[in-house]
């Protein structure tokens, strides 16, 4: 027994050291490339001897293999997780795409490895049989699921074409950096070309109008007709008419307009909250009390600050003074997400028109009705005709916006890619941006947190509105020695939520957005248990009796889940909630720092010192202590680092949509001395 266990750990061992090798060549690989790659260079890396790696390896050129086989294996993983969440063979060639052009595999470090190995492959056999492999693997699966979408004739040249446009974008960072380049944009341009050869596809690169449907039922709710170039050009002319006259109009005046639009709202409450649960999915508890009545808050609380909005005095001494008057940008843009299409549009207008500014507002394509209705709103207000304006289209119509040069600023809520996009065509005329953009947010249960207050705070920032919040905390870390606990009461209040018709006032959780979103989520639920977390509850579609048409989903908890699944890093945007365990602050506070996002996270314990102390260290913008997915419109909101460019709401807005101008006053003659 003992020489058994004796020689399990020796291979343990050396294949630790095999692996660890591989991952020093590859590092010194990125930083010296293939001309100065040594094995001297690639032991001082790995802190071992260059005899060792002789040992392991024998040849350069059998590291150089062996390390290329590691970089080759985790594309190759990317790409095998991503296809699994996808739903049809169009997903899965955009799936494939994503895997090697998205964010988390996408590195400056490894294009330029992929490079070296490139240039080394055309010499070298075994690099070279490499490198096919990976290509034949990549065509491969680009044409099982090609046959399916256009002509026989143009499968193998279209797989081929994706591939070289893959293969161009990493050659070229490789060679500028990684960081200089938008893959998201050449993303989008590979997704464009496989559109326009679908089976069927129209001439025209665009349609002329979409459906909105109702998530719960399937049926139809509208025909919307989508505005091109032509009526995005007439919305800007008028909006910058009309905002002349608002930018002469006195605030206490705007203010008057602004309270009588909010007075609106809630008279037209339930008619909104209803045709908002239908269009969204969401159950009408919450739409009758949250999503309406919450925007029409946001316009009061601007209409107040209207008649506030000013400059400063400096005093510099008898001879001068200075002022600077906060002035409105002109036409700006608002771009709505759809989990909360009424809220968002009046969160974006109401600070932008009680600056003095127009603002042209084209919501999300899956949610386009209630913003129609808060444009009638403010017109039967008294706002100027012109001066809040809809559009309606998909992604095409948001760029006419954001590339358009008489629109001064762009305020986007929407995902991190969406963000790179708009950002990279706002910035061909320095456009303003604010962006609130997505989010992996953490939940921190301490061992002295009141446990049925925790609980109801997981529930709120995983289960709210099916999950679809960008804020919800759905990486929940709770201290090992209450674990147990928090989950027996978690799974009973869970089980215990009524699933249904969102119109119904007994439902406590609707439809997600569409079906599509809804195979995403399942493709993460099952992605989730693939990876070795175990299924707490629910992790299903729900089919039963009037809800077989609809996108719904059971509320989903994991456990046994660690930092490295796909459930953990990334943002599912549904009811999926994962729970892990901590023993430390310490740990804790590094675990949930540790990813790309900062869009909110919350603690709970009774312990108030620790409560600051951990706030304080969270990468966050938007925090919570013993509660959760609270946002009050007197407070900014918004993230940091990828989630999110500049704050909504609070005194924080106003700055975003005016800018300032400084005057010096002389009250003394000019001493020239010339």
């Amino acid at each position: 027994m003992f020489n058994t266990e004796y020689e399990t750990n020796m291979t343990d061992l050396s294949a630790n050291r095999h692996q660890h090798i591989i991952e020093a060549a590859v590092s010194t690989l990125a930083e010296h490339g293939i001309v100065e790659f040594t094995f001297n260079k690639v032991a001082q890396r790995a802190d071992i001897s260059a005899a060792l790696i002789v040992h392991y390896f024998g040849s350069k050129e059998a590291l150089l293999e062996a390390a290329f086989r590691s970089v080759a294996r985790q594309l190759n993983t990317s790409a095998t997780s991503r296809l699994k969440l996808a739903a049809g063979p169009r997903a899965r060639v955009e799936a494939l795409v994503d895997a090697h052009l998205g964010h988390n595999d996408y590195t400056e470090e490894t294009a330029r490895v992929w490079l070296s190995f490139w240039g080394q492959a055309l010499h070298v056999p075994q690099l070279a049989r490499v490198q096919r492999a990976h290509q034949q693997r990549m065509l491969s699966n680009l044409k099982f699921d090609l046959r399916k979408l256009v002509d026989a004739k143009d499968v193998a040249p279209m797989a081929d074409t994706i591939a070289a446009m893959i293969d161009g974008v990493w050659l070229r960072a490789a060679m500028i950096g990684g960081s200089a380049l938008q893959n998201g944009l050449a993303r989008d341009l590979i997704f464009d070309f496989i559109a326009r050869h679908l089976k069927g596809a129209p001439p025209s690169p665009a349609d002329t109008s979409f459906d909105t449907i109702n998530p719960a039922t399937g049926a139809v709710l509208a025909t919307i007709r989508i505005d091109g170039q032509a009526e995005v050009n007439n919305a800007v002319a008028r909006a910058a008419e009309a905002q002349k006259l608002w930018a002469k109009t006195p605030g206490v005046e705007r203010g008057r307009i602004l309270h009588r639009a909010a007075a609106l709202l809630v008279e037209r409450n339930e008619v909104l909250a209803r045709l908002e649960a239908q269009d969204t999915g969401k159950p009408i508890q919450e739409t009758i009390a949250v999503d309406v009545l919450s925007g029409a808050d946001c316009i009061e609380y601007y209409a107040g600050l209207a008649r506030t909005i000013a400059g400063e005095h400096h005093d510099l001494g008898t001879g001068a003074f200075g002022y600077s008057r906060r002035e409105p940008l002109g036409v700006v843009a608002g771009i709505g997400a759809w989990n909360y299409p009424i809220q968002i549009a009046c969160w974006k207008s109401a600070p932008a028109l009680a600056c003095g500014n127009a603002m042209i507002f084209k919501p999300a394509e899956l949610t386009p009705l209630t913003a129609i209705e808060l444009e009638k709103a403010y017109r039967d207000a008294g706002l100027p005709d012109g001066l809040f304006q809809v559009v309606q289209g998909k992604a095409d119509t948001g760029r006419l916006l954001s590339l358009h040069p008489d629109i001064a600023k762009v305020s986007l809520t929407g995902e991190v890619g969406t963000g790179k996009k708009v950002m990279v065509d706002a910035a061909g005329t320095l456009k303003y941006v604010t962006f609130e953009l997505g989010g992996k947010s953490a939940l921190i249960v301490f061992e002295d947190a009141d446990l049925d207050e925790a609980v109801s705070g997981a529930l709120l920032a995983n289960f709210y509105s099916a999950g679809e919040v960008c804020t919800n905390g759905t990486r929940v870390f709770v201290h090992k020695s209450i674990r147990d606990a928090f989950l027996a009461k978690l799974k009973v209040r869970t089980e215990a939520m009524v699933i249904g018709d969102p119109l119904d006032p007994a439902t406590q959780m609707g439809a997600l957005i569409s079906p599509a979103h809804m195979e995403k989520v399942l493709g993460y639920i099952a992605l989730g248990q693939q990876q070795g977390a175990t299924l707490l509850t629910g992790g299903r579609r729900v089919t039963a009796g009037n809800l077989a048409n609809g996108a719904f989903v059971q509320p989903t908890i994991f456990t046994g889940c660690t930092d490295d699944m796909a459930i953990v890093r990334e943002e599912i945007f549904g009811p999926v909630m994962a729970v892990l365990d901590f023993e430390d602050e310490a740990e804790v506070v590094a675990r949930a720092n540790n990813t790309s996002f900062g869009l909110a996270a919350g603690i709970f314990t009774n312990n108030l010192t620790r409560a600051h102390r951990v706030i304080a260290a969270l990468e966050a913008g938007t925090c919570w202590i013993n509660t959760y997915n609270i946002t009050p419109i007197e407070m900014p909101f918004g993230g940091n680092k990828q989630s999110g460019l500049g704050r909504e709401n609070g005194r924080a807005a106003i700055e975003h949509y005016t800018q300032l101008k400084s005057v010096y006053v002389a009250m003394e003659k000019i001493d020239a001395p010339y």
